[in-house]
């Protein structure tokens, strides 16, 4: 047949898709293991079994009932991680509120944007986190919270905003204290809560996650139960995880890698989520998994690598590992082939995905050959389809490389509130473009080779030039900016940013760095800044990005990099 030689696969399977909704889910596996452990979080000393998870769980919801929040609200999150981040992600899918993740490296710009972009209701913070005062953010935001009532917020910046919930253990000024959430709720907000349950749908859209975009703003990723609980089950599926795992998770949960290939992966299987710490750090990770007897653990290459070589890595029992995922960036494949030797890891596999598609569409399967693990991204996933095609959207042969097409059940709602966007992702046939360049072999393994648009990966953060630019042309001082990826050896890529200034005008590297400082997330900070009179451009006047990103390469003698 001429289509088993075109770039089209599906992932036809015998594993029906779930048809529950994520609090649904969780009240099965808490009724089937209830004395299981579900959740350690070793920086905060809890150790919760999956009966103690629910009724954390269904607390804390009907706390949020009681202050007033109803089905449909959005709840933004912006926290490290720690158990208060899972017992809001649980919670909130319960009562049928909108999860919205906010990056813990956002500033004040930022963050504004996210929250009035979908018109959140509710934000739950933690206080602090690494260098970030997010109290005092807060304040900066909203200052009628140091007049408010606690729940009845009116903010000139944030208007659509009403409830701040704080973590930890001190009170603020207009701020509701976590540990009081749940004391909020009568017999009343609980029997809400029971009867809100079987009105949810698993179509309802229940979380929203932040892209950036080429449109210079990030873009809100809408998903549903449907969307994220099978992504979570069918990624931990392929890594064969059973309740008697234990899976250590220091990715993020503001990303879908945390929070969808991590928890919701765990709580389908009624395997223990193992938290090391509130962010990565390559000792933490290697005591959790010494201590806690970790079969699972999931990371960015970066992450990886920074294991692999801390000083005192010989001197942790790392062989109760089994499986794993590495995924976030391109993998190199020297680090995949010492992860399975060196970190007990034979059964890693490497995953491909977008937040759009909730994220995974392709992975590789722990029995397949290890030459095509460590140099492919796998074959398709279950009950998901794909296709590579060219400028002119034919589907082309095998081998051939094109835009990547990914269709299915994973495939996001839509962007929220931007319809013509949506549109140029999602296109009248439900396939989503991914805007990655990738390659299909006669077998069915993918590969990327490189992506349509310029967007760079940064130790697995994906960031757009053009956001970045855009904000730099605010400074009164620029009159034109160019952002670009150049290699980089501990994050994959790095930002450089070619600066022409206005006339007359001066400016050091410090004083733009520290334009962006409170700004901007630190990993959107260019690294290598250079001033420069003017750019290199073709005949009919485009930029030639390729040609800057050439010439630092010479410039500071770094190598691209080989990877899978």
């Amino acid at each position: 047949m001429e289509n088993s030689i075109l770039s089209y696969v599906h992932g036809a399977n015998d594993t029906t898709l779930l048809s529950d909704t994520i609090g649904a889910q969780l009240d099965r596996i808490a009724a089937r293991f209830p004395e299981r452990e579900a959740l350690v979080v070793v920086h905060q000393d809890i150790r919760w079994s999956y009966d103690r998870l629910r009724q954390e769980t269904d607390a804390f919801a009907a706390g949020l009932l009681a202050l007033g929040l109803k089905p449909g609200d959005r709840v933004g999150i912006w926290s490290q991680n720690n158990v208060e981040w899972v017992v809001t992600q649980f919670a909130t899918a319960k009562a049928g509120l909108i999860l919205v993740n906010i990056n813990p490296a956002y500033r004040l710009h930022e963050l504004e944007y996210a929250v009035n972009k979908v018109g959140c209701v509710a934000l739950i913070l933690s206080p602090a986190f690494k260098q970030s005062d997010y109290i005092a953010m807060m304040r900066t935001l909203a200052p009628e919270l140091e007049t408010c009532r606690p729940g009845a917020l009116h903010a000139a910046r944030l208007p659509d905003l009403r409830v701040v919930i704080r973590m930890g253990a001190e009170a603020s000024p207009g701020m509701v204290s976590f540990c009081d959430v749940a004391g909020l709720a009568d017999d009343s907000h609980r029997a809400r809560l029971a009867e809100i349950a079987p009105t949810l749908q698993f179509d309802d859209p229940i979380n929203i996650q932040f892209t950036s975009g080429t449109t210079g703003r990030p873009k809100g990723a809408t998903l549903t139960h449907h969307n994220i609980l099978n992504n979570g089950y069918f990624v931990a599926e392929g890594i064969r995880i059973t309740e008697a795992d234990r899976m250590c998770i220091p990715v993020p949960f503001y990303h879908c890698f945390g929070m969808v290939m991590g928890n919701l992966g765990a709580i389908t299987h009624g395997a223990c989520m193992v938290i090391p710490g509130e962010g990565f750090d390559p000792e933490r990770v290697l005591q959790a998994v010494e201590r806690e007897r970790c079969t699972s653990l999931y990371g960015v290459p970066t992450m990886f690598v920074a294991l692999l070589n801390h000083p005192d890595f010989g001197r942790y029992d790392v062989s109760s590992l089994r499986t794993g995922i590495m995924a976030g960036s391109p993998c190199p494949i020297e680090v995949m082939r010492q992860v399975m030797d060196r970190l007990h890891m034979p059964q890693i596999t490497i995953a491909y995905g977008m937040t759009e598609t909730s994220p995974v569409s392709f992975q590789c399967a722990v029995d397949d050959p290890v030459d095509r693990r460590v140099s492919t991204v796998g074959r398709i996933h279950p009950h998901v389809e794909a296709k590579i095609v060219d400028p002119q959207g034919r589907v082309v042969p095998r081998g051939v490389s094109g835009e990547l097409l990914v269709r299915g059940y994973s495939v996001m709602r839509g962007y929220w509130g931007e319809e013509d966007l949506t549109r140029q992702a999602i296109d009248s046939g439900r396939w989503m473009h991914t805007g990655d360049l990738a390659v299909i072999d006669a077998e069915g393994y993918g590969n990327i080779v490189g992506r349509i648009k310029d967007m760079v990966i940064r130790g697995g953060e994906n960031i757009y030039p053009r956001e970045v630019e855009e904000f730099l042309y605010r400074h009164p001082k620029i009159r034109d900016v160019q952002v670009f990826g150049i290699p980089d050896h501990q994050y994959g890529e790095q930002l450089c940013a070619w600066v022409v200034l206005k006339d007359d005008t001066d400016m050091t590297e410090a004083e733009l760095i520290a334009f962006c400082a409170d700004e901007i997330a630190h990993y959107k900070i260019p690294k290598v800044i250079r001033f420069v009179e003017s750019f290199p451009m073709t005949a009919t006047g485009k930029i030639q990005k390729f040609v800057m990103r050439k010439m630092m390469i010479e410039e500071l003698q770094i190598d691209e990099l080989k990877t899978a």
